[in-house]
């Protein structure tokens, strides 16, 4: 990827947050590399080099700045939300679908060959698959030093290392300290929790509308599932390697996240769910800035500035949500998921090994004890739930069941790197979805950021609310001037109703 080096340069002498996870600055004077908004002196033009990832600037011999923390920075917006190969794929190692199932795998789910995937991810972001990898592995790995009081065998093997030796390496190289001065520099306390907690801070451009945030998901909480309480939203998850709660609060320049993981290995996929989930890899500017230029919403961007696209931490959860949710209120539907998660068996938390409770150094098990929130149920269980459990009519039930099976057999593609216009297609050739599901779903679970639903009778309210035209094919020609942000427009207009 091309970088502007007047334009970047620029963005690090103002010391800019809005671009911070867009691109790094590498100082080779010094062998750092930092964030735009690092407070540190600005280097001098001839010793400033731009990389698009922290894998790249690594790649370059470079480690990271400890005053500014570049690891931490939010994500790039372009990668969580391009559609094309190169964003699903950043978005599939997020999840840390290379730690779980190789390079190989990463490629069979994107349909690429291996080959072709690496210098597609090399031309857009300055490293391979393998790099990218182990970029996260290595802030992965930090957390843990710095949070936890795991030993270093253990955090090597929980963050993705295939030894400890790789993990001291890359340590190393990337921080500049070997793996003990990290935990030493932090004060060598864990933060209290308990066994398999840890409290970290996500980061996130600013402004961020967090009432609107939890409004809009505490309104279709489910109970025993997920539920907002003073100024926190909290939730069971289904994680790869076992069960987890998340306890995620709204602050000032970041998002305070308390996870409960019965498998430290979860740590990658469970932050980058919450981060998902929020929305906070944003470029919140950018996209007000498209939607106040419409004198219709002006008004309504200036007055809540921020607005951000709830999404999901599971892609089959909100599909169903949103075949459950067709032509009936939002209190119907929670109703009739609250019936399905009662007559389904409650998971139990699934750990590898447990030794005299402590982690299990082969497996990387943690002893976590019930959650007092479920993760969600799984397609191949909701395909299997007798007809009693569906308090729907016959029409619909089957179309939850075939949604399910296309789901668990994966027709359909519902993780982070699905394929937005085929999920789309496949969605619409299921009996019972149309073109609203297929565009609710896209939204929320794949995050596509320019969805309309002008037949949606809330956004139709909301239209009307802000003075815009409600007539279905009128308002998707006025929308045209949204993109490529008409999903903000609509959470704006839902609001607005």
């Amino acid at each position: 990827m091309e970088l502007d080096f007047e334009r970047c340069y620029r963005a690090v002498d103002s010391r800019d947050q809005r671009f911070d996870g867009w691109f790094y600055t590498g100082v080779t004077s010094t062998g750092i590399y930092c964030r735009p908004s690092c407070p540190a002196m600005t280097p001098k033009r001839q010793n400033v080099r731009f990389f698009p990832s922290a894998a790249a600037a690594q790649g370059a011999g470079l480690r990271a700045c400890r005053r500014c923390r570049p690891d931490a920075a939010p994500g790039s917006p372009q990668w969580d939300v391009r559609a094309d190969v190169v964003g699903r794929a950043v978005r599939l190692i997020a999840d840390g679908v290379v730690d779980r199932d190789g390079v190989p795998g990463l490629a069979t789910r994107l349909g690429y060959t291996e080959r072709h995937l690496h210098r597609m991810l090399r031309a857009e972001l300055g490293a391979g698959p393998l790099a990218l990898a182990r970029a996260q592995r290595a802030q992965t790995a930090r957390t843990l030093i710095e949070t936890t009081g795991l030993g270093m065998a253990e955090i090597a093997f929980a963050a993705g290392f295939g030894s400890v030796r790789q993990f001291n390496d890359t340590v190393r190289e990337v921080f500049g300290t070997a793996p003990s001065e990290l935990r030493v520099a932090r004060g060598g306390r864990p933060v209290a929790g308990g066994a398999g907690t840890i409290t970290l801070r996500l980061a996130y451009r600013p402004p961020l509308h967090a009432a609107a945030l939890l409004d809009f998901l505490a309104v279709r909480a489910l109970p025993g599932v997920e539920e907002v309480r003073d100024g926190t939203y909290r939730r069971g998850l289904r994680l790869p390697h076992g069960a987890a709660e998340v306890a995620l609060t709204p602050a000032a320049g970041h998002v305070s996240a308390t996870l409960r993981l019965a498998d430290m290995r979860d740590l990658a996929p469970a932050v980058a769910r919450c981060r998902r989930l929020l929305d906070l890899d944003a470029d919140p500017q950018a996209i007000d800035e498209t939607l106040a230029a419409d004198p219709a919403l002006a008004a309504a961007v200036a007055a809540e500035p921020g607005i951000r696209l709830p999404r999901a931490v599971d892609g089959f959860e909100a599909a169903l949500r949103a075949v459950v949710g067709q032509q009936v209120s939002v209190r119907s539907a929670r109703t009739t998921l609250t019936r399905l998660l009662t007559a389904a068996p409650i998971p139990q938390p699934t750990v590898d090994h447990e030794v005299d409770g402590d982690l299990d150094l082969q497996n990387h098990g943690q002893p976590l004890d019930r959650p007092g929130l479920r993760g969600f149920l799984r397609a191949e269980e909701v395909a299997g739930l007798p007809d009693s459990a569906f308090g729907m009519p016959a029409g619909r039930r089957e179309t939850v069941r075939a949604l399910a099976r296309a789901v668990a057999s994966g027709e359909i593609d519902l993780d982070p790197g699905g394929d937005r216009e085929e999920v789309v297609r496949r969605l619409t050739a299921v009996p019972g979805i149309g073109p609203w599901t297929a565009g609710y779903v896209a939204m929320r679970a794949l995050g596509d950021p320019d969805v309309l639903l002008p037949t949606d009778l809330a956004v139709r309210r909301g239209a009307a609310a802000l003075g815009l035209p409600t007539d279905p094919k009128t308002l998707d020609t006025h929308a045209e001037r949204w993109r490529p942000w008409r999903s903000y427009a609509v959470i704006r207009l839902w609001r607005a109703a």
